[in-house]
């Protein structure tokens, strides 16, 4: 990071290393290295944004009046020239000007940010409610409809390992891309429910002037209207635990029809896994599904061949090769004090079914038994 910081500085001070910034890469690089905020896509970000820059020129002009008085001051009536230190304590004029001015600034910049503060907290009349809730280490997300045909799901990293690891070459949106973005129509406002399992976390996406706190047993409010199409990025804001840095978060701004094409998609899909629900599945259906989830859900702590790791061994452990409740029990409920995530509400019954199903076959377990998405219903509803 110094390095970077020190060639930039010196592609500053380089005339004609700016008119290298022509090239693409360069461009790239600078834009890296900014340091003022952006506008956004949203009107609230812009007068944000306007804000932002006025008090910034504020503070220069005040800035430049007061430091040139001050070495005016020390140059012109220096000691060098026999200029001898007033005795006076007070005055009057001078007390009422420094007290005033000031504040009539202030509130020169407290009125406009004041009512865009308003316009921040402001969440009535949304078009759209969207439930946000932060995990160890990724969102969900829940669309809450009118017709009551709700769809959530989860958006995890995508960045893959290798690039993590270094074994690859870091990606153009390195840590910042994910496998499932938030989906947003344009020009309609949408009411963010925020909220969180766990630790506290922070939704913050730049772009849509939204930053808001994920408290676990809270529901903060905040919400936005973005006025372009186009991906915009985020992370979370709060400092999480051991992964925080691999949470991003990824909006995809679209218009109305494509919205609404979409949701019919997801609620499609809800429903073909509603008749997925009510089939039986054979053991090799359910070890191959079970492998994907694992690697995706579970890997990361318990290893590739379940040697354990941040978590406990799967090979040969007594909840893989015990009892099946006690296996069901520990993936769908989690164990509190400790890393093991309840994952009952991050995955669907078919996927339980599935790397349980694995758990207990792989790894040299071998158990040779299998569990059916209906059996992971009724442990979830005490049957």
């Amino acid at each position: 990071m110094h390095l970077k910081a020190n060639r930039l500085k010196k592609l500053a001070l380089s005339p004609m290393a700016l008119l290298a910034l022509a090239n693409p890469a360069m461009a790239e690089e600078a834009q890296r290295w900014q340091t003022n905020m952006k506008p956004g896509v949203t009107a609230v970000g812009q007068e944000i944004y306007d804000i932002h820059m006025l008090v910034f020129w504020i503070c220069v002009i005040a800035g430049v009046l007061v430091f040139a008085f001050m070495f005016y001051s020390l140059f012109a009536y220096r000691k060098s020239n026999g200029h001898k230190p007033a005795t006076f304590h007070e005055n009057t004029a001078a007390e009422l000007t420094w007290t005033i001015v000031p504040t009539i600034i202030l509130l020169a910049m407290a009125w406009p940010a004041s009512k865009t503060v308003i316009k921040i907290y402001d969440t009535s009349e949304a078009d759209l409610d969207v439930l946000i809730t932060g995990y160890q280490w990724k969102w969900k997300y829940e669309y809450m409809l009118e017709d009551g045909e709700n769809v959530s799901f989860f958006s995890v990293l995508r960045t893959p390992q290798s690039e993590i690891l270094n074994d690859e070459p870091k990606g153009e949106h390195y840590l910042l891309e994910v496998d499932n973005p938030l989906v947003l129509p344009v020009n309609k406002k949408t009411r963010f429910l925020i909220t969180a399992n766990d630790v506290i976390h922070a939704w913050w996406v730049p772009a849509l002037a939204v930053k808001k706190d994920a408290i676990p047993g809270f529901i903060n409010e905040i919400a936005t209207t973005p006025t372009q199409t186009g991906l915009y990025r985020g992370q979370c804001a709060e400092l999480c635990g051991k992964d925080h840095g691999f949470m991003p978060i990824v909006v995809n701004v679209v218009e109305q029809e494509e919205f609404d094409s979409w949701i019919g998609e997801k609620q499609a899909d809800a429903a073909k896994l509603a008749e997925l629900m009510q089939q039986q599945f054979t053991l090799e259906e359910l070890y191959d599904d079970g492998k994907k989830v694992y690697e995706k859900s579970c890997l990361a702590c318990h290893g590739a061949n379940g040697e354990g790791g941040v978590g406990k061994a799967i090979a040969g452990s007594p909840f893989a090769v015990g009892d099946v409740k006690n296996h069901l029990d520990v993936v769908v409920n989690g164990v509190p004090g400790t890393a093991m995530q309840a994952f009952g509400g991050q995955l669907n019954d078919i996927e339980l079914a599935a790397v349980i199903t694995y758990q207990r076959n792989a790894f040299g377990n071998n158990m040779g038994d299998k569990v059916q998405p209906i059996d992971v219903y009724n442990f979830k509803n005490g049957k």
